[in-house]
């Protein structure tokens, strides 16, 4: 069910964005059946449709024998509930759909922390509609209505749950801290972009890394991933495939991923991955960015990849290009399905890497050993020699480091 409102750009793509609720559908396991569309000039407050559309979805969700109602707009606690007992079938909205997807995709203990920790903190103000579901629909010796008591008692538990969780993750939070701190002497690029953009695909492409999972569905990745690639005379990148994005995602679930998405505000460079063979490219950069300016990590370095240009015809790709060029956007273009696709992305990689961490010789005091043994924590050393009491020293050294080395540069 798609119900745009009248004033907003979602109107001219609601039948897009039903198709790709669909697409969330088949991935959390339903079988779409049917859709409705109507605009709005604004939500009805209890029930979100008006009154005939409400039994119009009714019938059409009677004659195709649906078992599940899926609207694509947020619906509050009350909208949920009462729309429920008008269909007498259940109802989700987006973020509910995305939520199960994620509790279904997560492997590693952090993941299921924060997708446990999402789907309690959207729970919460819902617990009396969830009641009302049981009493209703599966009553019954076992299942009866548990009333205020029992609901009060419900908060409390969810409520010390997600005080735990917080904790852990917090741990979490802190274990990334001490690893990316370790990590300071790389040159690190995080791969963020639109969920099915072809992100795990890049980085397997990049690092050769054949453990890599890569499937064409939505939010195939849920845990971040990092692995190292190589580019030549010595550079290399640590690569980190994050979770992808999608338009409307739930609030508590950003929140919840925070300590994961932390990467993106640590990396030296985003590499934002596009799907250029996609439509309506344009708006899921734009929703991109704003996730990324939830997450304070707008001002980071931004190289725009778009990707699946082999899925245009030559012409498209010129005329990509070009607007990229008249936009002043910092673009490569790549394809991670062809032999050399992704040589344009190496080469801009390589051109940042050097750009990042500068190829430089010192003359260092040989009885300082305290500063070379900060040089070799902190930066790549390359050749070390002896020279009249002195250390030639030949390291990559990172942009940051190098104010305070500029007195031992070599003339």
């Amino acid at each position: 069910m798609g119900a745009p409102l009248k004033r907003s750009s979602d109107r001219h793509l609601v039948e897009e964005h039903l198709q790709e609720l669909a697409r969330l559908a088949d991935t959390a396991g339903a079988e779409v059946v049917g859709s409705l569309t109507q605009q709005l000039d604004r939500p009805h407050p209890g029930t979100y449709l008006g009154k005939g559309k409400i039994e119009e979805l009714k019938q059409l969700a009677a004659s195709r024998e649906a078992t599940l109602v899926l609207f694509d707009d947020e619906l509050s606690p009350a909208q949920g509930r009462n729309i429920e007992q008008a269909l007498n079938v259940r109802v989700m909205d987006r973020a509910e759909v995305i939520l199960d997807i994620f509790a279904t995709r997560a492997r590693t203990n952090e993941a299921k922390m924060q997708v446990e920790l999402a789907q309690l903190e959207y729970l919460l103000p819902r617990l009396t509609r969830m009641w009302t579901h049981l009493e209703k629909f599966r009553g019954g010796i076992g299942m009866r209505g548990p009333g205020e008591t029992q609901l009060e008692t419900d908060r409390r538990l969810i409520n010390h749950r997600i005080k735990i969780l917080k904790e852990r993750l917090a741990d979490v939070l802190r274990s990334r801290e001490v690893q990316r701190a370790s990590r300071r002497r790389e040159f690190r690029a995080a791969l963020v972009g639109y969920t099915n953009a072809g992100k795990s695909s890049i980085l397997r492409g990049l690092s050769g890394a054949a453990d890599v999972f890569v499937e064409d569905r939505l939010f195939a990745t849920l845990d971040p991933l990092t692995r190292e690639t190589t580019l030549g005379e010595g550079y290399r990148v640590l690569v980190t495939d994050t979770v992808g994005f999608i338009r409307k995602l739930p609030h508590d679930l950003v929140a919840s991923f925070r300590a994961t998405l932390e990467e993106t505000r640590e990396a030296d460079l985003l590499l934002h991955v596009i799907d250029a063979s996609h439509p309506s490219w344009e708006e899921q950069r734009e929703v991109v960015e704003e996730v990324l300016a939830e997450i304070g990590a707008q001002e980071r370095p931004v190289l725009y990849v778009f990707n699946k240009i082999d899925a245009l015809d030559p012409e498209s790709v010129e005329a990509l290009r070009a607007r990229a060029a008249g936009e002043g956007i910092d673009a490569v273009f790549v394809s991670a399905l062809q032999a050399d696709g992704l040589l344009a992305l190496r080469a801009a990689l390589r051109a940042r890497a050097e750009d990042a961490f500068p190829l430089v010789a010192l003359t260092l005091p040989a009885e300082d050993g305290s500063l070379l043994a900060r040089l070799y924590k902190m930066a790549d050393v390359v050749d070390v020699a002896s020279d009249d009491g002195a250390l030639r020293v030949t390291a990559r050294i990172p942009n940051w480091l190098m104010p305070e080395l500029a007195a031992y540069r070599a003339s």
